[in-house]
């Protein structure tokens, strides 16, 4: 039976992981979709807009489990 001492090799080190530019950019863009899902109503951007915002990702806001009623 393998321990975890010996499936992991010892000059494998979670500081030595090198993260894409690209990675980084994606985590960003999806972190802030998220929040511009999440926002409330008329928080980021003018009433009508919040609006429009609210009932295009009415649906996608109920999955993530945002109450927004």
């Amino acid at each position: 039976m393998a321990t975890a001492a010996s499936v992991v090799p010892a000059s494998a080190s979670v500081a030595s992981v090198k993260v894409p530019v690209w990675a980084w950019a994606l985590l960003a863009l999806a972190v802030f979709t998220i929040y511009l899902l999440a926002q409330e109503n008329g928080a980021l951007l003018s009433a009508p807009a919040a609006e429009m915002l609210h009932e295009l990702t009415h649906d996608a806001r109920h999955a993530l489990g945002v109450p927004c009623h």
